[in-house]
């Protein structure tokens, strides 16, 4: 998979998306909420492979609220 840049305005559009999903308290939606807020590349890294690592049914899910 490349990298591809994502904005932090739509890293904190998947935050949310995710704390309805799995959990305002899932790591995965703590780590892109900080990511969102701070930007930094360290903090993006952490909260891509997080996500990466969810169920592929979590994720799908995420990315469709997104699109609407």
């Amino acid at each position: 998979m490349e990298d591809v840049a994502i904005d932090r305005e739509a890293m904190g559009r998947l935050a949310k998306a995710l704390a309805f999903i799995c959990a305002p308290d899932h790591p995965t939606t703590i780590a892109l909420k900080a990511a969102a807020e701070s930007g930094s590349k360290q903090d993006i890294a952490k909260a891509r492979k997080l996500f990466l690592a969810l169920k592929p049914a979590d994720r799908k899910a995420a990315m469709a609220m997104l699109a609407d």
